[in-house]
């Protein structure tokens, strides 16, 4: 068997130093387990965690007088030892140990003295039941010894305690010192050495007494007949002594059964007074509970009578209208001093209308007349309040709108540009903000019409100031008109392409930096205003307008946070019913001001229609900062504006392909069309206008005008087909020409370059065949036919066809290479004739050159193979005449 704990030496060490100072003396000390039950179960063992403990019992002499204590030790995250709580033992009343726990090794102390008796005492588990035992009972001892009182013990047998402590006090062997300092054995109990576990029967002086008395009796055992024969004659005596004494007492005894038959007789008296009194006894206790029975009843009732006057009391309060509040809500003032006091009345008016709903108020009372009249009332209060409420915003939102409207100050006048300032349109409208709120709260359909008049107010105000930024922002733009006629065959229409209109595009964005921003800001106020259940919204008004940096070159990079009509669809599905609201009331609060935005655009393209891809490229970067916000019409606003400019800009490029085709209807044109050098002017033009997303734009524009370009040069090239390849070669090429360095930075250009330059190859090989053909027409032929026998007969058979004989052949070289010289300068003549550019008369040459010569040198290998006999001016020779010419 282990140790006990309480035997560990090295523990009572340390239980000792934890106290030191206390001047405490330990008697025990002992390893416990703490764990915490619960109040009514104490047969559970309700333990969540056990924490290690050390419970230590420790004594305090003071004079005459000593103090007991138990103390609690814990352990420290160093693992030392630490006072944790101390109990005083006087003040220890019970003693319980758990009886359910199976090892009975779990108990409870109580004590007296604690301050909350409502919390369940510590439970104490020892690790075995001899532990447990040896602590109690020298809890017990000290109890008895020092206090001179015992606790309460409740689940163990007191007289079981006793006889364990009885069987289980060791022998302690301790050593004594003699005189002469040699060291004596001494065997002593372990209770001497700490405390008596139970006091003897008798006093130490009693049994010296007994012991001197039963010492000076001579029993004689030594003999056992004779001790037996001394027995039987003792007992003899002792009888005949016993029945003398009967004999002697009879009168006593007489005495004795007369006494007692008298006393009979009075019992039985007292058994009939007894049933007597029992019976009136039975008869007043059925009263008594009778009466206790109606006491009961009246009691009961006087306590529900106390109830339900307290609960209708409640009611009474709850139905009661204060007169101020009913002041504010039938006929008060809606200046902004009163607010405050009309908010209230709204909070109480709500919080008494949900008080007598279902929920709120207990359905007993529900169909109580009296509640449902003082719903009526509150009802009639609330249609009173939400409709002057209602009459008096709808009043409110128009006067201020006509007095800002009625003062020309807050509008854009001649030679001075204003932004728009709705700061204190916005705070003024925040003054009733709060009571908008609780509208909505005691009546939601009222907000509807308010929502109209707002919108329809300030959409008068919004309009108007749009309109008058608009005009005064065209007036003091100041820029020469660039021409529309880009592309025209008429001279001159071009002399004024150059001027600088960035001024036109520099408004547009002007308009757009002012009102897209100021527009977002309305809109998402008036969606908080009015009290719109959207999710995501901007700050409404967040930044006042003034803040916003004036970026009159069209870069200002605001991030709108608009959000698409459709947004909430793609998210989840379905449109929320506020949404939908929602953009209903922007389509009323900014329906119209589109307008003055497209009288810029117009006014723009007039000046110059170019500027509509700076304006394109513009709109497209407002569209782009998209973010979820309530502005939902704003981009609305912003695809229209991109739509009306696309679609001038479109009227613009249809124009300038009709100016392309009208050169379809004239007279017959040599050289390079007036259209393609100015199409090279114009596309670098457009060029320096792309702004971020306008590049598709043009480059839709690119491909309509080169198109026509191209359709209308071989439709006027097919008009005389004897000059069709000069006109298209002459054309092509000044087309790449003019359009080199664009085509290596724009791709579509490219695209179209690549075109041209195939067209132009092709072109120049047809009419270079045809001056050829021209000079050498016989020679030629005579190579054709025999390129045509070749896939029939052999070459040897060739001589023996018509036409193709030796003889032909000769006659044949004879006219075509006699005059060889003079056939290649006519042939350079004709080249030189028709053509308008000089500039491609090199190239074209040294083209024809080398076309002839490839014609040439296969005619001589035909030659050769047909005619191998036959004397023919060789490949060189040919070579160098050419190159000497």
């Amino acid at each position: 068997m282990a140790k006990s704990s309480a035997d560990d030496d090295e523990l009572r060490r340390a239980c000792e130093a934890a106290i030191e100072g206390t001047k405490q003396s330990i008697v025990m000390s002992i390893r416990v387990a703490k764990s915490r039950g619960v109040w009514g179960k104490s047969g559970k063992l309700g333990r969540q965690m056990a924490k290690p403990r050390v419970l230590a019992l420790s004594v305090k002499s003071k004079g005459q007088r000593k103090k007991a204590f138990l103390r609690v030790m814990k352990y420290s995250s160093g693992g030392v030892l630490e006072p944790a709580k101390m109990y005083k033992l006087k003040h220890l009343s019970k003693v319980e140990v758990i009886t359910n726990d199976p090892s009975g090794c779990t108990f409870t102390l109580g004590f007296d003295n604690l301050r909350s008796q409502s919390v369940a005492p510590p439970q104490w588990t020892m690790r075995n039941t001899d532990d447990r035992n040896r602590l109690l009972v020298c809890i017990l001892n000290i109890c008895k010894d020092v206090l001179g009182k015992l606790p309460k013990v409740v689940g163990i047998d007191i007289v079981e305690m006793a006889l364990w402590a009885k069987d289980n006090t060791p022998v302690v062997t301790t050593q004594r010192s003699t005189q002469d300092g040699e060291p004596v054995a001494e065997a002593v109990s372990e209770s001497d050495l700490k405390v008596t576990v139970e006091k003897e029967l008798v006093s130490q002086a009693e049994e010296e007494d007994m012991e001197a008395l039963l010492g000076t009796y001579v029993m004689g055992i030594g003999e056992a007949e004779a001790f037996s024969e001394r027995l039987k004659r003792e007992l003899q005596a002792l009888e005949a002594a016993n029945v003398h004494a009967i004999l002697e007492s009879e009168p006593l005894v007489d005495e004795v059964l007369n006494g007692l038959e008298a006393a009979t007789n009075i019992v039985d008296d007292m058994d009939e007074w007894l049933g007597i009194f029992n019976v009136k006894l039975r008869h007043m206790r059925e009263d008594i509970e009778s009466i206790e029975t109606r006491n009961n009843k009246l009691e009961m009732q006087s306590v529900n009578n106390k109830a339900l006057i307290e609960e209708l009391d409640k009611v009474i309060e709850r139905l009661r209208v204060p007169s101020e509040y009913a002041a504010s809500l039938t006929g008060g003032s809606f200046d902004e001093a009163d607010m405050l006091q009309n908010i209230e009345a709204c909070e109480w008016l709500a919080k008494a209308l949900r008080g007598l709903e279902v929920p709120n108020l207990d359905p007993i009372y529900a169909n109580m007349r009296a509640v449902k009249e003082k719903r009526a009332e509150l009802e009639k209060l609330k249609a009173t309040f939400v409709r002057r409420a209602s009459e008096f915003l709808r009043n409110y939102f128009a006067s201020l709108v006509d007095f800002m409207i009625s003062d020309k100050s807050y509008f854009s006048q001649r030679g001075q540009l204003k932004r728009p300032d709705h700061a204190d349109l916005r705070y003024k409208c925040r003054t009733y903000a709060r009571l908008l709120q609780h509208l909505k709260g005691l009546d939601k359909n009222c907000l509807g019409p308010l929502r109209k008049a707002y919108c329809s107010s300030l959409n008068l105000l919004l309009r108007r100031e749009a309109r008058e930024f608009a005009n005064e922002l065209r007036a003091s733009t100041k820029v020469s008109r660039n021409p529309t006629v880009w592309l025209e065959g008429s001279t001159g229409s071009s002399q004024n392409a150059n001027t600088d209109t960035s001024a036109v595009s520099d408004a547009y964005a002007k308009m757009l930096t002012i009102f897209i921003p100021l527009l977002v800001d309305e809109s998402s106020f008036f969606a908080h205003f009015m009290c719109f259940e959207v999710p995501a919204l901007a700050p409404p008004g967040g930044a006042s307008n003034d803040k916003r940096p004036n970026n009159d070159d069209g870069n200002d990079d605001d991030d709108l946070g608009i959000m698409d009509i459709d947004e909430t669809d793609k998210k989840t599905g379905k449109t929320s019913p506020d949404l939908t609201a929602l953009n209903e009331s922007l389509q009323d609060l900014l329906d119209g001001i589109q307008e003055d935005f497209y009288a810029v655009v117009d006014w723009a393209y007039k000046i110059d229609p170019l500027r509509c891809i700076s304006m394109h490229g513009i709109t497209e970067r407002y569209l782009s900062g998209q973010k979820a916000d309530a502005a939902g019409f704003v981009r609305l606003l912003l695809g229209d504006l991109e739509s009306r400019v696309s679609m001038q800009f479109s009227r613009f490029v249809d124009e300038a392909c009709h100016q392309i085709e009208r050169n379809e209807r004239n007279v017959r044109q040599m050289g390079v069309l007036p259209y393609i050098p100015r199409f090279a002017a114009l596309a670098t033009r457009m060029e320096q206008y792309i702004q971020g997303q306008s590049r598709d734009l043009v480059d839709q524009a690119y491909t309509k005008f080169v198109s026509i370009m191209f359709v209308t040069l071989e439709k006027i090239a097919q008009q005389d087909p004897k000059y069709a390849d000069i006109l298209l070669l002459e054309n092509y090429a000044a087309f790449q020409n003019s359009l080199y360095d664009l085509a290596n930075v724009v791709p579509t250009l490219a695209k179209f370059y690549h075109q041209a330059s195939e067209a132009y190859e092709q072109a120049c090989t047809r009419h270079i065949s045809m001056i050829i053909y021209y000079q050498f027409e016989r020679l030629f032929q005579f190579a054709k036919k025999i390129e045509d026998f070749m896939y029939t007969i052999t070459p040897e058979e060739i001589p023996f066809q018509l036409g193709l004989s030796k003889m032909e052949l000769r006659k044949m070289l004879k006219s075509s290479l006699s005059g060889v010289d003079k056939s290649i300068a006519s042939m350079y003549k004709k080249l030189q004739k028709n053509l308008a550019s000089e500039e491609l008369l090199p190239s074209l040459w040294d083209k024809c050159k080398k076309e002839f010569l490839d014609k040439y040198e296969s005619f001589v290998q035909l030659v050769a193979k047909v005619y191998p006999n036959e004397n023919v001016p060789g490949v060189t020779e040919m070579r160098g005449l050419l190159a000497s010419m």
